[in-house]
């Protein structure tokens, strides 16, 4: 079901007029009573683990900001004592088997977005399609884990959970209707599932469910190599990238257009060359010619600074994603309350 839920995202639902949509309704709704109950079947199967599960999914389709909000809930939650780990499916990555996150792994091995949480938290994880193998691989390389936190695990019931974390962009729910016929991936409910927190990478809630907003903007910029070093982002670069005449800003997200307006709220007159999300930078989709380019850090991961061509300046334009106090608060006391074999404080 997961492929035929990817088919979906990738190319049957693109929005659509009211009259459409409604005609796909009814595919809509059998497609989904057939995920409902390959996922009843899977939660009477998943088992319980020895430590507490964390999932950040969202309920539509694209990114809605899972990885940064992963990122910097990892680093909250260590903040507070947990020794956490990383289980995800890695999606868009060349392998299929089940790999550790290290020093030597690649965005084909193991997909640019775990690549990407590894390289700014450091904690460990284990990619794989199969959630709950992944999760015991992880516990058995990395016996000090005391929590795990599953990436885009929302849709996969076989990981039994303790807690969800479910996060929405400005999209909201789009117009309610579940794929082809609309953009969400499981049907909306009027309340909060049931242990269940939830986060707007939003100016404003764009669901009626209540919940916390993230505080979004960019950090700064780097140079490849520097980004690739381990060094962090410069303010003070900005200057120098304003002066640059139209760099071109590359972004290969769900939402491209998010982050080149950030550019231009940073004063940078930049032309644009969206792509795909999870786009391969192999062979680069710029020319070699171009003076300067500017990357997320979800595109640089997949770009080694010795692939850049002489003479052209790479920029790795770094994310600044801030969870409210309250939200990490909510997070860490659920999963204290919750589990029967939480760890001491």
């Amino acid at each position: 079901m997961s492929r035929l839920g990817d088919a979906l995202e990738r190319q049957w639902w693109q929005p659509r007029p009211g009259a459409l949509a409604w005609l796909l309704w009814p595919l809509s709704w059998s497609l989904q009573r057939l995920a409902m109950l390959l996922r009843w079947r899977d939660r009477t199967r998943a088992r319980q683990l020895p430590v507490p599960v964390l999932v950040v999914g969202n309920l539509i389709v694209g990114g809605a900001g899972k990885t940064p909000t992963t990122i910097a809930l990892l680093q909250a939650l260590r903040e507070r004592g947990w020794r956490p780990g990383l289980v995800s499916r890695g999606h868009g990555r060349r392998e299929t088997r089940l790999r550790l996150l290290g020093p030597q792994a690649s965005a084909d091995q193991v997909g640019d977005e775990p690549l990407l949480i590894h390289r700014r938290t450091g904690v460990p994880g284990v990619v794989g399609a199969e959630r709950t193998d992944a999760a015991r691989t992880l516990l058995g390389a990395h016996p000090e884990v005391n929590l795990l936190l599953a990436d885009d695990g929302l849709q996969h019931a076989r990981l039994a959970r303790d807690w969800q974390l479910i996060v929405f962009d400005q999209r909201g729910i789009g117009n309610g209707l579940t794929l082809p016929a609309g953009p969400l991936r499981e049907p909306w409910t009027p309340g909060v599932p049931v242990r269940s927190s939830v986060l707007y990478n939003a100016d404003q809630p764009s669901t009626p469910w209540p919940g916390h907003l993230a505080l979004r903007r960019l950090a700064g910029p780097v140079p490849l190599a520097d980004w690739w070093a381990g060094q962090p982002p410069d303010p003070g670069a900005w200057q120098a990238l304003t002066a640059a005449p139209s760099p071109l800003a590359v972004a290969g997200l769900a939402e491209p257009e998010r982050f080149f307006a950030m550019l231009r709220q940073q004063g940078l007159d930049c032309r644009c060359l969206p792509l795909p999300d999870h786009a391969p930078l192999d062979p680069l989709p710029w020319p070699a010619s171009e003076p300067v380019v500017l990357l997320t850090e979800k595109d640089a991961i997949k770009l080694p600074s010795a692939r850049v061509p002489p003479g052209q300046n790479v920029w790795v334009v770094a994310l600044d994603f801030q969870l409210p106090r309250a939200l990490v608060d909510e997070i860490d006391q659920a999963l204290h309350a919750c589990h029967p074999h939480k760890p001491a404080r």
